[in-house]
């Protein structure tokens, strides 16, 4: 009960800070832009992980299925991919901001902004697409049952038969 209280105040608070932004003229800035996306992608990103984790607290078996887990592998790379672009962007913005105040609104304009968030969703799933073909790649020698909530590359590592030398590169 407790991780689901966790959960739903995390939804709730991420989702309703991209609503507020959203509704709010006051808040049509390009850095709350950039925090409504982080927002959201961070609402989503709690969703890949956690229904499952709180499914297999109510469950016997503490497995996830192959499709199971290259789906949330896929999404977990993407949305990891996005928050850390995204906080990049964000640094970029502020250094605009105390580095060239008065050439800020020239330089971060909203077409701007929509290129760059449109150019890191465009990078973050070219790099989950990658790792995640690369996984597709590997063969499993006994079971392709993985006996875990979330999908981690470890575990998938050790019951994967041939060498695992690229996927670890890529890591």
């Amino acid at each position: 009960m407790l991780f689901l209280a966790i959960y739903i105040t995390t939804l709730t608070t991420n989702l309703g800070l991209t609503a507020l932004i959203s509704i709010d003229l006051q808040l049509q800035t390009p850095m709350y832009f950039f925090l409504q996306n982080l927002s959201f992608t961070d609402a989503v990103y709690s969703t890949v992980i956690t229904p499952k984790m709180l499914a297999t607290f109510l469950e016997e078996t503490k497995t996830i299925s192959y499709g199971g887990c290259i789906l949330q592998y896929f999404s977990f790379i993407l949305l990891t991919t996005m928050e850390l672009l995204l906080l990049a962007v964000m640094a970029y913005d502020r250094y605009v901001a105390i580095c060239k105040p008065l050439l800020y609104t020239a330089i971060m304009t909203k077409v701007v902004c929509w290129r760059l968030v449109k150019g890191l969703y465009f990078m973050a799933f070219l790099n989950s697409l990658v790792h995640t073909s690369s996984l597709l790649k590997l063969s499993f020698c006994s079971s392709n049952v993985v006996n875990h909530f979330f999908c981690d590359i470890s575990p998938l590592f050790l019951i994967s038969s041939p060498s695992t030398a690229l996927n670890e590169l890529l890591v």
